[in-house]
């Protein structure tokens, strides 16, 4: 067994695990500067707004930005199950024992396909551990692929419900206040002696929904 590749491999798939853990399931902001995910996002953030400062103002420019909220959520999952492949590779690698059965000799490109086709549960059979922690590594990683992917299609529609929400009130808010909206027209509308109570009532419904917004966006960052 080869420790430092085991040691790095194990180090990757649970710091995988753990940015995940934060992003996906702990309901409370995670204030910790060091994550994964934040260094993602500042990565490719960086990159996509760069390209669009030098765009010009229009639809296209608009339209090219927000396509990466959407997309950034594609990207940080397909990054998580990328590392989770290539820590699960470093372990194979590291504690051996898996051969090809054309009887090719392994190289770690083979323990990269094994890691892959165990983690997506292909199963495909041409690679195969034959020592006891090789096997364990594969059921291991089996498991925490199946679950990890269970985890991530479950994690969707709790975002898009959340974004739901919050685009609810700010529709409702165009037949109220304009289109765009603006408290000046807000005021226009409703500022008559008998529209008061319906104002107080309108406060009071924006004061809730700006509490809802200020808990998800801090459970779930990706959403801002």
């Amino acid at each position: 067994m080869r420790i430092f590749e085991t040691a790095l491999g194990i180090a990757i798939v649970v710091a995988v695990l753990w940015d995940a853990f934060e992003t996906v399931i702990l309901p409370r902001r995670v204030t910790r500067k060091f994550r994964l995910a934040r260094l993602f996002y500042v990565f490719t953030w960086g990159i996509w707004s760069a390209i669009a400062r030098r765009m010009r103002l229009g639809k296209f420019r608009e339209l090219y930005l927000s396509v990466f909220g959407p997309l950034s959520i594609l990207m940080l999952m397909t990054t998580w199950a990328l590392g989770m492949v290539l820590g699960f590779s470093l372990v194979h690698a590291g504690v051996g024992g898996a051969v090809m059965s054309t009887g090719e000799p392994m190289n770690f490109a083979l323990d990269l396909y094994l890691s892959g086709t165990t983690f997506f549960t292909l199963g495909l059979g041409d690679v195969l551990p034959h020592t006891t922690a090789g096997r364990i590594v594969a059921v291991a990683e089996a498991g925490l692929g199946f679950g990890f992917l269970a985890l991530v299609i479950s994690y969707l529609p709790i975002l898009y419900q959340a974004f739901s929400r919050r685009e609810i009130s700010i529709s409702l808010l165009d037949a109220r206040a304009g289109s765009p909206p603006s408290a000046s027209e807000l005021l226009r509308r409703f500022g008559r002696e008998e529209n008061r109570g319906a104002v107080h009532e309108l406060l009071r419904e924006w004061e809730r929904w700006s509490a809802e917004v200020l808990e998800s966006h801090l459970s779930y960052p990706l959403l801002v």
